[in-house]
This record gives structure tokens, sequence and C-alpha cells, in this order.
């Protein structure tokens, strides 16, 4: 009975007349007055009750997913696709709103054809073939024509309708209680036939239980969206329980299964007065048709004005004051149309279950993605929800599906990733803001939570690069370098720094911030931007490097552009200019960041380059040093890249005195343990001339770089000047720390801190061993003290010789608990340095940190 046209103005419906009749009309529709009795028949009340409790579970469950994502957003045109697409993003969004669609379509037909058996067997017209598809397709034409006008006549007649229906479930119970046999009751536990499968019966069955979504198309047109949902939701799935429940009983105590199995008029004929059936019947059926014939275009209305399709935009345009959707209405008339031709309700009923179970799975796993973002902005205001229970309404769903046929469900849930995957390959900008952010930024904060409580180790390192330019010209061949270097592994923040000499405007700082973005944007990269301004630029770059990044992601390559030197800033904001960044090297390598620089004078060669028919190669100029493992590395990240896969790595080894094969050898071998794939060439008697005659073919050449009076030269001594002319693209590089290339994950800090979590045990163990033997001797003392009885005068040499024993004792506790002392203050000395250290004290075997 949902609708999303209402006579009323918005804000002005209850919890009953906006929530809990629309629901509760769908819910007790033809399943209940035409399949309900075959159900059972076939399943036997055993079966029945548990086809009920599992289909019910679902509806339970998915109702608190809605009551919470209902209550925490503003339901707009669209119901659950919109509540879906709104949270999981654009793609699924699009994806289940094709599947809403369909099944809200399929559900005219579904229910018209209920309509037509209703009438067809009330006998009142001959025995027509197709009698019942006749009916259902002339019924369907009629209710065309009311959604084709826009007529709202549902919602205004909802209370007539649910006056029938109560007239109809009177008229069955009275007419059941009369015919009661308990003896039937019992007997009707369990079809020792047992004909059909039980998920064919649950798949038949679960329509019942499907409606209690209706509310939320309502949701802008109620008075207290919050309250009503909720409220009018579980009241409508809660009464509907009871209602199915009581049917069942009444049912098995009544009549018996085969009768049940083979007769669809058997709640006519169980009731007192059958002409309330009938009534109930064409009250339930066309009330629920004409529901689905008004929500099933206005979800496609919303899917086409979400512009996620191309193909569907038509279907945006609305007709009227009530902008009815008439080109969706002319879409669902011809899909029920097709529907009905196949004139199987029980094989619709499959169809329809498997779209809900979808449908209503997707809800509860958008709800329960929604809740563990644990965005602040999820702030649903029904309170008695937990996420665990949208995570077991979702995988109930999908179980269902694979139950009822594992091959459709299959193949179902392939073509909601075939649809998923399409729009995310051709769908443009989002358009309106999801969970996805949020989710993404939980993951940063567990993934850097988990990261700060492991180790650092030299295997885990990779590029962390502070872009340093102010100028476009020389940024875009660094954001080109850096997204080589990168290697899909690493980060790159594009800073912007200025050195301000009066007070810097908020004009300039957003007129610069934006020329950034705009230069991350032509250049599609995909480092961050940051603007920073200082009063001199070794503040700046001190303050940057220390406070760059969160936790365990730290800053530890500064790149700059050689070619860059300071500059003033535009006109516009003559009181700033941008530093000249070579003559901060020895800050950022102190503060323990690599530099390196770039030289790429040619931006545009360089955004073609290299040219795929060329033979790439990659020269290394190589000391043996953490400088040259630096360069080894990053020499080895471009090969990853797409364009530079093909590459070979040369590397030109200075560090040797002759070119012998023993030289030879020891660097093929260090180049194995490496596991860098690299041609060595051992190079002797190196000068800048070398240099530019071994190198000057080289697509890009990594130099060390010295410092010499404060000034980067080359690592002969040489100015770069001198040399970089004559090759294509260089990069010079200094690192700051030490760089193991062929660390092994038992050394590093690791191996120190697991030695030093070793002798903090033993220290632990010795201080308990000490202390128990302390104790021990101490209350031997004391048992041998009290084992003597002074009041006898018997035996005195034996007395004595009691109390020396004991004498002796207790000089052996002390001297016992004098170590005991001694070991535990080295305990606590050990927790002490183990603290200061990073271990965790309190995985000690023991289970006891410095209070031991």
């Amino acid at each position: 009975m949902s609708v999303s046209i209402s006579p009323k103005k918005n804000g002005s419906l209850g919890t009953f007349a906006g929530v809990f009749t629309p629901s509760i009309l769908t819910i007790l529709g033809i399943i209940l007055f035409r399949r309900m009795g075959y159900v059972l028949g076939e399943a036997g009340l055993a079966k029945t009750l548990i086809i009920m409790c599992l289909a019910n579970s679902i509806s339970v469950l998915t109702s608190f997913s809605l009551a919470a994502i209902a209550t925490n957003l503003k339901v707009k045109g669209g119901g659950d696709y919109y509540l879906i697409s709104r949270t999981l993003g654009l793609e699924f969004g699009g994806a289940i709103g094709i599947v809403l669609f369909l099944a809200q379509s399929v559900s005219i037909a579904f229910y018209c054809i209920g309509f037509g058996e209703a009438i067809s067997g009330m006998g009142i017209f001959a025995d027509i073939a197709f009698l019942p598809q006749m009916i259902a397709a002339t019924a369907l034409l009629l209710l065309f024509v009311l959604a084709w006008t826009g007529a709202d006549w549902a919602t205004k007649f909802q209370y007539a309708v649910m006056a029938i229906l109560v007239l109809a479930l009177i008229s069955f119970f009275i007419g059941g209680f009369q015919k009661w046999d308990t003896n039937l009751l019992w007997a009707s536990r369990i079809n020792e036939t047992d004909n059909t499968g039980f998920w064919i019966l649950f798949a038949i069955f679960f329509p019942a239980v499907t409606g209690f979504t209706q509310g939320v198309s309502m949701s802008g047109d109620l008075k207290d969206p919050g309250k009503s949902l909720p409220l009018g939701t579980f009241l409508a799935v809660a009464l509907s329980v009871l209602i199915y429940l009581a049917v069942a009983v009444v049912y098995s105590a009544s009549s018996p299964l085969a009768t049940l199995a083979s007769n669809y008029n058997i709640m006519k004929d169980t009731a007192q007065w059958g002409i309330f059936i009938d009534a109930g019947v064409i009250s339930a059926t066309l009330s629920s048709a004409m529901a689905s014939f008004l929500g099933a275009p206005r979800i496609l209305q919303s899917l086409a004005r979400d512009k996620i399709f191309a193909f569907l935009n038509p279907f945006a345009l609305g007709a009227g004051a009530f902008d009815n959707p008439r080109r969706g209405v002319l879409l669902s008339l011809c899909i029920a149309l097709g529907t009905i031709a196949m004139g199987q309700l029980d094989l619709i009923a499959k169809v329809v279950s498997m779209f809900f179970l979808i449908s209503y799975g997707l809800l509860n796993y958008a709800t329960y993605f929604e809740a563990a973002t644990q965005s602040p902005s999820f702030r649903p205001r029904f309170r008695w929800y937990h996420r665990n229970l949208s995570l077991a309404g979702f995988l109930i769903c999908l179980g269902v599906m694979l139950a009822i046929d594992w091959k459709t469900g299959v193949a179902a849930v392939a073509i909601l990733f075939a649809i998923y995957q399409y729009l995310k390959r051709t769908s443009g900008p989002s358009r309106w803001a999801d969970s996805q952010r949020s989710y993404h930024l939980q993951q940063i904060r567990k993934n850097l939570l988990a990261t700060q409580e492991d180790i650092e180790h030299p295997r885990e390192w990779r590029p962390f690069i502070l872009v340093l330019s102010g100028s476009s010209d020389h940024r875009l061949p660094l954001l080109w370098f850096a997204s080589l270097v990168e290697g899909g592994s690493g980060l790159t923040t594009a800073v912007n720094m200025v050195v301000r000499q009066g007070i810097i405007s908020v004009k300039a700082k957003d007129e610069l911030t934006l020329q950034l973005q705009q230069d991350l944007l032509n250049f599609d990269s995909r480092a961050f931007g940051l603007f920073v301004s200082a009063p001199d630029v070794e503040t700046g770059l001190d303050i940057l490097i220390q406070s760059y990044g969160i936790g365990p992601v730290k800053a530890n390559t500064i790149l700059i552009n050689w070619n860059e030197k300071s500059e003033k800033s535009e006109k516009n904001f003559r009181n700033m200019y941008f530093p000249d960044y070579k003559q901060q090297v020895q800050k950022a390598l102190r503060d323990g960041c690599n530099v390196v620089f770039f030289d790429g004078r040619q931006i545009k060669e360089l955004l073609e380059y290299p040219d795929q028919e060329d033979e790439i190669r990659i020269d290394v100029w190589w000391r043996g040093d953490d400088t040259s493992n630096l360069l080894l590395l990053l020499a080895y990240l471009v090969t990853r890249n797409e364009k530079w896969e093909s590459a070979s790595i040369r590397l030109l080894a200075v560090n040797y005195s002759s070119d012998s094969p023993e030289n030879q050898d020891a660097l093929s071998k260090r180049l194995d343990e490496i596991r860098i794939n690299a041609l060595p060439v051992i190079v002797t008697g190196v000068t800048s001339t070398i240099i530019k005659e071994k190198s000057k073919d080289a697509h890009l050449v990594f130099i060390p770089f010295i410092m010499k009076q404060k000034q980067p030269v080359c690592f002969t001594g040489d100015l770069f000047e001198t040399i970089l002319p004559d090759i294509k693209v260089a990069a010079m590089a200094m690192a700051a720390k030490t760089m193991q290339l062929d660390a092994e994950p038992e050394e590093g800090k690791v191996k120190e801190l697991a030695d030093l979590y070793d002798q903090l045990v033993h220290a632990e163990k010795r201080a308990q061993v000490a202390e128990k033997r302390a104790l021990d001797l101490a209350r031997a003392a004391a048992g041998i003290m009290e084992s003597i009885d002074l009041t006898s005068h018997d035996n005195t040499e034996e007395i004595v010789k009691k109390i020396n024993e004991s004498i002796k004792i207790r000089k052996k506790a002390a001297s016992a608990g004098e170590k005991a002392f001694r070991e535990k203050a080295k305990l606590e000395q050990a927790l002490k340095n183990a603290t200061e250290q990073g271990v965790k004290t309190d995985r000690l075997p023991s289970g006891e940190n410095n209070d031991s």
C-alpha cells in the first residue's frame, strides 16, 4: 500500500495512517488467502512454523536496519533504493535500483494473478481457458488507468480495505474454531508424504512477509519519522506474525493436510461467511497491486533523476501536480503483462522472493556498513539497534537465496556485481555523499593503530615523499617523477611553502592553495596537496618535517627541483616569496629525511617519455653505501610503472679498485642478495666526464651527491652544472638513514626487542625462584619452632638441636630474601628498560608487569 503521493500535506501523517496501515495491508495479502493452506498442507505444521520463523527473522532483522537507517536521514523518493544508494554509493545504488524496480513491477503481476485466481475460483464465470490470466490482465489495465492518471485512492480507502480484512479474518477464525479438532491438530504436525522441498515452500511463502518496508516512502509525510517508522513497522510485523501463526494453527485443527494442499479456496470453505473471504482477497490483491504500481515507477524515476544510467534519463520526467512518472508506469505495465502471460503464481512467487531477498540483504548490509564506519554522522533516533543485527540479516538473506536455488542466487549476485563494476568504470562523479569515505577513514584509523603497535623494520620501508615547489612549471616534473618512484606503494604530498614578510592574507592562501590543487588536477596526480606559510624557510621546513603525517606514517624523502631558485610570488602577493630548498639540504638530512633532487627541464618531453619503441635503460651510480641502496631501490620502484616495466637497470659500481672477476662476482652476489635484477658494471677512475659518457644514452640516471661547502655536488666533487646538460633526465640523492635492502625478518629492532623480552622473562623467573626459596625456608624455620614443646623438660638436648637448626634455616632464609630483593630490583630495571624500548610487558608468561 505504500505510495509516494499523498493528498495530505508533508509532515501530517501519524504512525497508524502513514506506516502501520500500508505495511499490514501489504503483508496480509495473497499468500495469506491463497497459498498459506497449500504451504501448510505440503510441509505440515512443524515445518511451516520453521518456515514462518525463518522468514519473519528476515523481516524482523531488516526492520531493525530499516528503523536505524530511516531515522538517521530523511528518506526522499525511491524508498529502499534511496536508503541503499545514499549509504553504499552510486554503484550499489544503481544495481539495487534496477532490482527493486523489477521486483515491484513483477509484484504487480503477482497480485493481479492472485486476484484472477480468486475471481475464477468463485465460479462466477464459465470454465474458460486461461481465465485467471485474462482476469489478471483486465485488472492490470484498470489499475494502469488509475496509475496513469495519478489517482491516490489507496491512501483514501486504506481504512475500508483494513475493515474488510478484519471481517475476513473474524469470519475465518469463527468458522475454524467451530471445526476445531485437537486430534487433527496433533496429526497435522508432520506430513509423511513430504512431496515438495522445504526451500521451494519457503520461496512460495516468503512474499507473505514482504511489505514491511512500505512505510519508508512515506517518511517525508510523517509528523515524527523517528518515532513512527520503527513503531509502525514493528507493530505491523508483530501483528502479522501473530495472525499467520494463528491461521496456521486453526488450519491444522480444522482441515486435513491433504485438503489444505489441494484446495486453494480452503480459507473460504473454513470461514463462517465465505463472502468476506472473497472480499478480503479482492481488496488485498488489488490494493497491494496498486501499491506496487505506484511504487515501481517512482523507484525508476528516482533512479533516472540520479543520472546513473544514461538510457534511463527519459524516465525522470514527471507529469501533473504530483509529478506522476507516466513513462515508468508504462514500462511497469509492459513488465507486468509479460509476467502475467507466464500465468504461474508459484513460479512468480519464487522470482519475487529472490528479488526481495536481494533488496533486503543489501538494505541490511547498507545499514551494517554505515554503522561499521563509526561515523559521527550515524546518529539514528532509533536506539534499540546494534550493527550485528544488520550483519545477521544480511547473512541470512544471502544464505536463504543460495538455499532456495543456489544457481539463481549466484547468478543474481553475479548480475549485481557486473552492474556494480560497470557503474564503477563508467559513472561520472558522485552526486551525493555516501558512507564510502567514512568507511575509508575508519579503515585508516584501524590500520594506523595496528601499525603503531607493530615494530618498524627495514623491510617495510616505502617512500613517503614531500614534493617541495612553489611554481607550477617546476612542480609538474616533480609530480611526474614522484609518481614513478612511488612504485604503487608510497605516498606523495605536494607542498607549496611560502615565506611571508608580513601578515599573509586569507585571499593569498586560498588562491595559492587553489593553484596547487589545479596543478594536481591538470597532471592527474594522486598526490595530496598541502599549503604552508612560515616566517622563514628554516622554521617552515623544520615544522613541516616534524609535523607531517600521523602515527607511523612520516615523511622520509624530500623531493626538490634542481632548477628551481628562490622566487618572488605573483605581484598580488609582493610580501611573500618561494624559498630555494637547496640551502636546506643539511637540515632535512638532520631531521631524518632522504633528499632527492630531480633535473627535468623538458616537461613536455617528460610527459610522453620514454617512447614505447625505445629500449629503456636506467643507470644507477653505485658506491656501496646507504645512498646507493636508496638509489637502486628507487630505480626498481620505477620499473613497477606500466610504461617502465620493460626498463633494464644498469648498476655502475665505482667502489672497486679494479674490474676483476672476483669483484664482478662479489657485485653480482650483492645484487642477488638484494633481489633486484640489474646489469653490474664496474667503473674505475670515475670522473664527471666518464659519468657523462656512460650515461648520456640512459633514459633516467640516479647519481649520489655529497655536501661540499654546504652545497650539494656530484660524488666526484664536480658541480652538477657540468654534468646535467649532457644527461637526459637525472635524479641526485643522499640517504639520511641506514637503508637495508637485504634485511632478514629476524634482524633489526625486532631482534633487539625479542632479546630484551627474553632477558625480561629470565629476570622474572629468577626473581620468582629466589622469592619462593626465601618463603619456603622461612616457613620451614617457623615449622621447626612450632614443633618445640617448651613446657616439657624432657629431652632438652633435642629441643636445643631444633632451635639451632631453626636459626641456621632462618639465616639461609634471610640470605635468600636478600637475593630475591636483588633479583626483583633487576627485574624492575629490566621492566623499565623494556618499557622504554617499546616491549609490551603485559605479555609476560606470568601475566605480571612491574608490580611483580
